[in-house]
């Protein structure tokens, strides 16, 4: 990122949110501040652990109302319907968090001479080996508890595109860490305006035709704009450090943002129907971009006083809780979704679902559940001598 100086001292320059964004929608009287600290320290302060609390919540949030949704509107269901629409809009902010963060952290410049073989490697024991155990346990879950039946095809299908659903996520992350090295580069040569114009081409290309050939009988052939849509989310985490925005320009953002995802569901559940019903809780609507950009600007804008909070004296619970659920984000990711059914099914003698409990009180207690459990499995097998880098 290029540094704006002038004889030692930084111009500030200010542009308005939706130009520095390139989001077609006009806000008047918004302005960001655009300044150019030092890219490290400012790294060095923001605090990680609410962010990876607050995504990994979402995602929590997200998949504990799933089991609630129901593909047709009918007057029996339409309340639970729109309740569990307001929580999927809310819990789709939790992706885009944790891939704007690792943007931010893993393409600030000062990375830019780490070796190849060295980002790798730590990627390799941070994501790699927890990959490879979790992947065995699904494996295991699957045929035994789910009593899949084990073919050739089930093990290869597991292999290349997850044993469960979620684990997209991992492959998803493996295509941002092979691009992170020639990233790196970019980031650290390109002026501010080149950045602008990959995130005005990527957001084009990923909310604005998708929508345009949606809503109307014209499209634009998408081989004119064609950078991936986690690619952009990913660069939009560094590139978002240097913006400042004032936190209630950020908070009516965010209202506005699921507000607007969880009408424009119900609108297509009504009219369209079918699969295009969720378009706008996909991570490329504008809707979500809208709501994930504004969350992590406003998550970020609370700076650390100390770069490890937890560990210096005095530290309140609410601290160290936080501490404690983002170092253990990656186990419970990839734990969840059995914890999940565990309370669905009742396997602990009691079910929490759609059938058993209103749906209001029932996606949040799921929500507690889960995390609860997942802390109360993982703390204590992190602590045995070489689980801890196998469990994430």
């Amino acid at each position: 990122m290029a540094l704006v100086k002038s004889l030692g001292t930084k111009k500030i320059r200010t542009v308005e949110l939706v130009k520095s964004l390139e989001v077609p929608i006009r806000l008047r009287c918004l302005k960001i501040t655009l300044q150019t600290p030092n890219p490290s320290s400012k790294i060095s302060h923001i605090d990680v652990d609410l962010i990876r609390t607050i995504a990994i919540l979402g995602v929590l949030l997200l998949h504990a109302a799933n089991d609630l949704t129901i593909q047709q509107l009918n007057d029996l269901e339409i309340f639970r319907w729109v309740t569990v629409d307001i929580y999927q809009s809310l819990g789709r902010v939790g992706v885009p968090l944790f891939i704007m963060l690792s943007g931010a952290l893993l393409l600030a410049p000062k990375k830019e001479n780490e070796s190849m073989r060295d980002f790798f490697k730590k990627r390799w024991v941070r994501v790699g080996l927890p990959f490879v155990f979790w992947a065995a346990i699904y494996f295991l879950w699957e045929i035994l508890v789910n009593h899949q039946a084990v073919t050739v095809d089930f093990f290869v299908d597991g292999i290349l595109t997850g044993p469960y659903f979620h684990f997209w996520y991992i492959y998803m992350l493996l295509g941002l860490y092979l691009l992170t090295p020639v990233l790196r580069v970019v980031i650290a040569n390109a002026r501010r305006e080149v950045l602008k114009l990959f995130l005005a081409v990527w957001f084009a290309g990923t909310a604005i035709l998708p929508v345009v050939a949606l809503l109307t009988p014209y499209h634009l052939d998408p081989n004119v704009l064609t950078v991936p849509l986690y690619v952009g989310i990913y660069v939009l985490g560094i590139y978002l450090l240097d913006a400042q925005v004032k936190k209630s320009y950020l908070v009516a953002a965010i209202v506005s943002g699921v507000a607007l995802t969880a009408i424009f569901t119900y609108a297509l559940a009504a009219t369209i129907g079918g699969a295009t019903m969720f378009y706008f809780q996909d991570y490329s609507s504008a809707t979500m971009i809208l709501t994930s950009a504004s969350l992590f600007l406003l998550l970020i804008s609370y700076p650390l006083s100390s770069p490890q909070p937890h560990k210096t004296g005095g530290a309140s619970l609410g601290r160290r809780l936080l501490h404690l659920v983002s170092e253990n984000t990656l186990a419970i990711y990839f734990l969840h979704l059995i914890v999940i059914e565990i309370f669905q099914q009742g396997f602990l003698g009691f079910a929490v679902n759609g059938n058993t409990v209103n749906s209001i009180v029932g996606v949040p207690l799921m929500v507690a559940l889960t995390l609860g459990l997942c802390l109360v499995i993982v703390v204590p097998l992190k602590r045995v001598p070489y689980l801890k880098k196998l469990i994430g």
